[in-house]
């Protein structure tokens, strides 16, 4: 699998980024390592996750919980680029991105985690209750006693994302080197606000939802009952309009054109954006990490949006 840089580090990533947020919520946690060692086994070595993942389903942390227990079962931190975030709430008194929080919450992903140092930490959303130079402080105090060797946001709009680098190069701080926005073949506002800030700053885009939580690899279908799963409402709401049935056609055609499957042809779009890293997506299968893996080989020559 092709390997990238994250902004202006050193830390080098596979192309794709394989999304923590199923790990003990849809997916168990033996089914999680099943789906861990073949990620890593079909070349991949960026994980992502979060500190709040899954609270939806009252399991704070058991993301980072069980990425813990297979990089010590496996022996393999050292081979792993690590990605979490802190930020959003996990209850009322644990939010934010004040530094005293920053400082907590960095330190429980620590021992969630069990190691030392997380490869990229990211800001999970924005919060404007604290001054940019509080939480870009904090932040860099976390790379300077080597607890973090990188930085990212989340959900950042492009004039908050201009701030924050114009503040860490006030100051001389560590910067975001990345950013985690919403993005696909029908998500696409980041064009017109981030993506331009990103390319002429060089902060990597790692976009989330490349899948667009599985609507793009057509198993929701016009006039077909919804799958059964745990996702189908919030597709049903926000994909399952006309826009999102226009891109399935489109994808359709191509996947047939290609060979390929309809997931692997909407993350191969996203890999060859200009600016695009690693697209993130989930897994809750074997099968489904040898389909995202082979997505990072697909060289498109059809135009789609």
């Amino acid at each position: 699998m092709q390997q990238r840089t994250l902004g202006r580090t050193n830390i080098q990533v596979s192309s794709i980024c394989l999304g923590g947020n199923v790990f003990g919520w849809t997916i168990d946690e033996a089914t999680s390592f099943e789906v861990l060692d073949a990620f890593v086994a079909g070349g991949g070595n960026f994980i992502d996750s979060a500190d709040v993942y899954a609270a939806w389903a009252q399991k704070v942390g058991i993301s980072e919980t069980i990425l813990g227990k297979w990089m010590k079962a496996r022996g393999n931190r050292h081979n792993i680029i690590l990605a979490t975030k802190c930020g959003s709430e996990l209850a009322p008194d644990k939010k934010g991105l004040s530094k005293a929080y920053i400082m907590q919450a960095v330190e429980a992903s620590l021992q969630r985690l069990q190691t030392d140092y997380i490869d990229l930490y990211q800001s999970h959303v924005d919060d404007p209750t604290v001054t940019m130079e509080e939480t870009m402080e904090a932040f860099n105090t976390l790379v300077q006693q080597g607890k973090v060797r990188a930085l990212g946001c989340s959900n950042f709009s492009g004039a908050r994302l201009y701030q924050a680098l114009e503040v860490s190069a006030k100051h001389g701080w560590a910067r975001y080197e990345t950013i985690q926005p919403r993005y696909n073949l029908v998500d696409r506002d980041i064009e017109a606000d981030q993506l331009p800030i990103c390319r002429a700053a060089n902060v990597s885009v790692i976009p989330y939802y490349a899948l667009a939580a599985g609507f793009l690899t057509g198993k929701y279908r016009k006039g077909q009952p919804l799958p059964s799963t745990a996702r189908a409402a919030n597709v049903n709401t926000r994909y399952m309009n006309d826009k999102g049935f226009a891109v399935i056609e489109q994808l359709d055609a191509a996947a047939k054109a290609t060979g390929a499957t309809m997931g692997q042809v909407a993350v191969a779009w996203l890999l060859a954006r200009p600016g695009i890293t690693a697209p993130i997506a989930s897994a809750t299968s074997v099968a489904q990490v040898n389909e995202l893996v082979g997505a990072a080989a697909l060289k498109l020559d059809i135009a789609l949006g």
